[in-house]
């Protein structure tokens, strides 16, 4: 690779501080990103995506790690792959909040009913179960729902105009029951809906 920079004029001494770290930059925010996606799939279950991205992302790896060998004596190769570790996984993380692919299991727990949240849940044909509980200071009402993480955000507001202080908890879902949630709705419209929220 040096020598073909070379053949374009480039001196060694800017291939060596300048254009290689930032190759190796660029390839471990890249190959950290896809880490972080391919991490969401495995966790969602996406099994034909998942085995795609750990290839690209091996084998951007490989590259990065083979020029970090190649330039073991210069610091500046160490800096641009740490560098490029820190950068990748917080654009991984963004990435996978703006796809928010997946489901979550919502709870919330208040002293009293919310009919007025459970009236809001109907009305957006959420499933849902409601059961009385007995908390630290007395009874207390326990909703429980599936819904898709694109849809959560404005789930978490309406709790809490309704009851800023009502106690919720989020946790990821991995699989639920296609027949009751027609999960199988979603495959179709993935590819679309990642390359749609991508370019948001």
């Amino acid at each position: 690779m040096q020598e073909y920079f070379t053949a374009l004029g480039i001196p060694k001494e800017v291939f060596d501080y300048l254009i290689m770290p930032l190759l190796i930059f660029s390839a471990r925010v890249v190959d950290v990103s896809i880490n972080t996606l391919r991490i969401m799939f495995v966790l969602n279950g996406k099994k034909k995506v998942a085995p795609i991205l750990g290839f690209f992302e091996a084998m951007i790896w490989l590259l990065a790690i083979g020029q970090i060998f190649q330039n073991i004596n210069n610091p500046m190769s160490y800096v641009a792959y740490a560098g490029g570790f820190a950068m990748g996984t917080f654009v991984g993380m963004t990435i996978e909040e703006k796809l928010a692919l997946g489901r979550v299991l919502v709870r919330v727990i208040t002293p009293e009913p919310m009919p007025d949240l459970i009236e809001y849940m109907k009305d957006r044909n959420y499933r849902f179960t409601s059961v009385g509980a007995e908390g630290r200071y007395g009874k207390v009402n326990l909703l429980f729902t599936v819904m898709k993480r694109e849809d959560l955000q404005k789930y978490i507001e309406k709790v809490r105009t309704l009851n800023d202080k009502a106690f919720y908890t989020i946790e990821s879902v991995k699989r639920i029951s296609e027949d009751d949630l027609n999960v199988m709705e979603d495959r179709p419209r993935f590819t679309t809906k990642v390359w749609s929220r991508l370019r948001k």
